[in-house]
């Protein structure tokens, strides 16, 4: 299973991004999507995740800014981000973990995609 995300970019403070992420394959069901980032001289932490029945969990340092969403029917996953901060600035990373139509299970991560915040 692999995923594609889109959507960086460089962005003023105070700016809005949304990131998408599309995951293709041999997909039978997805369970968990998440956004992940890494920033300069950090290890990778998690921004938000959704399950498949559309329970979200985020951050704390991102609540009430950024607002993760999924189409199923697209297995897709989108963090919308406002109100950007400079300590946004990392290398954005999507996860996915389900099954697969073989029936195996898969946790496959994106390429990551950069987001900047500065002026």
């Amino acid at each position: 299973v692999q995923l594609q995300a889109s959507g960086g970019g460089l962005v003023q403070p105070g700016g809005s991004l949304r990131l998408s992420c599309a995951a293709s394959g041999s997909i039978f069901g997805i369970n968990v999507m998440g956004w992940y980032r890494q920033g300069p001289g950090k290890q990778r932490e998690l921004v938000a995740t959704i399950t498949s029945g559309g329970y979200t969990n985020y951050a704390d340092s991102v609540k009430g800014r950024f607002t993760i969403s999924r189409d199923n029917a697209k297995n897709t996953v989108y963090l919308q981000m406002i109100s950007l901060k400079p300590e946004d600035t990392a290398v954005y990373y999507c996860n996915a973990d389900g099954r697969r139509t073989d029936w195996g299970l898969f946790d496959s991560w994106g390429q990551g995609t950069q987001v900047t915040v500065s002026s």
